[in-house]
């Protein structure tokens, strides 16, 4: 991995399509609920940042593929490296619903 790969902008597009091909993958929306409930990605389960440290009882697996998303990458960037810490083994941040050109369900 180069140095200069930390600066790459986030391809929000390119992580839902690796999410639809990865097995019991879960799309992780850590955007506030009232956020998710305006519009979301299909098939995305929500757990807002400020509720990240509930993940043991949502997912419990850690070795369940996680893409993590939110509004413009910060958040999900945090939480990222939460899940991480916390041990879950593949865990991808995938960036910010800002820039998804796909659906959006409500």
């Amino acid at each position: 991995m180069s140095i200069f790969n930390i600066f790459a902008r986030k391809d929000i597009n390119e992580g839902v399509r690796s999410f639809r091909e990865s097995k019991n993958a879960i799309l992780l929306d850590v955007r506030t609920r009232e956020e998710y409930a305006s519009g979301h990605i299909e098939g995305s389960r929500n757990l807002p940042l400020d509720e990240i440290d509930k993940v043991d009882s949502v997912i419990k697996d850690k070795n369940t593929p996680l893409y993590v998303h939110c509004l413009s990458g910060g958040r999900s960037a945090r939480a990222a490296a939460y899940l991480k810490g916390k041990g879950y083994r593949e865990v991808h941040d995938i960036g910010g619903i800002g820039s998804y050109r796909g659906k959006i369900v409500v």
